[in-house]
């Protein structure tokens, strides 16, 4: 199996989930990608079930916040101050999507302990929630209100969120590392706002941020190693630091320059 790490640096919204998308698309039996990316401009992105009705996409638009579909499930996350990740396995790798789920959300454990000794604390969730349930609640919108069963948690409060639906025969995880507290002001630019203060509380209450954990400003760089060693040890693998080519080859796609 090779695997191929790639680090896309800052991209905006659309150009982050198609990427990935494109991924699954040229993931060939006998290799993996393992991506590092963060968001310029930041951007709101939803499930990909859930209705654009449910954001202010003309306040977005002002804030200069993108408004994007996920290729996978769940709900709302305003990407902002996060290092996010992507996984792209082909099914005949022979791990179900449930261990994949769980040995990711581990590796993503090791490497915050890397980073700092204090984050050697985090937790997987092991318990699943009633989503349809969650769903009605205020709340339901916005991702980071429940933690799913193996979600890593820090004292409690959700750390990391992680998505995964399977797609041309690859299984494609990725997920927000949260670092900076930025994202709590999603229900500013909920379409709803009769119950901002509160929801905003809520996200407060149910999410921590590294940067809040260790009282100082992330170094991503940093960061992005110790995530990075963490899964190779993990996984026990050795990534291989990707050439411009495979983003070339993405950029340059008709998928990407037509909907561009």
């Amino acid at each position: 199996m090779r695997w191929t790490f790639i680090d896309s640096g800052e991209k905006n919204g659309k150009y982050n989930m198609d990427f990935d998308i494109f991924l699954t698309q040229i993931c060939q039996n006998d290799e993996a990608f393992f991506r590092l990316y963060r968001w310029e401009p930041y951007a709101i992105s939803l499930g990909t079930n859930q209705d654009f009705k449910d954001i202010d996409i003309a306040k977005a638009r002002e804030d200069n916040i993108d408004v994007v579909k996920r290729p996978t499930g769940g709900r709302a996350i305003l990407h902002s101050e996060e290092l996010t990740y992507s996984l792209i396995l082909p099914v005949e790798f022979g791990l179900t999507a449930r261990e994949v789920y769980n040995k990711t959300s581990v590796a993503l454990s090791k490497g915050l302990g890397l980073y700092n000794d204090m984050l050697k604390s985090t937790e997987l969730e092991t318990i699943q929630p009633n989503f349809r349930e969650q769903l009605a609640e205020k709340s339901g919108s916005l991702c980071f209100a429940s933690t799913a069963k193996s979600e890593v948690k820090y004292l409690g409060k959700k750390l990391i969120g992680s998505a995964q639906r399977k797609m041309n025969r690859t299984i494609l995880q990725h997920g927000s590392i949260l670092c900076g507290r930025y994202h709590n002001n999603l229900p500013h630019y909920l379409y709803d706002d009769s119950s901002i203060q509160s929801l905003i509380e809520e996200l407060d209450n149910k999410t921590t941020e590294i940067s809040t954990i260790t009282n100082e400003s992330v170094d991503y760089l940093e960061l992005s190693q110790s995530i990075i060693n963490g899964f190779e040890s993990e996984w026990d693998i050795n990534l291989r630091q990707s050439s411009n080519s495979i983003e070339s080859e993405f950029e340059k796609s008709n998928q990407y320059l037509q909907e561009a």
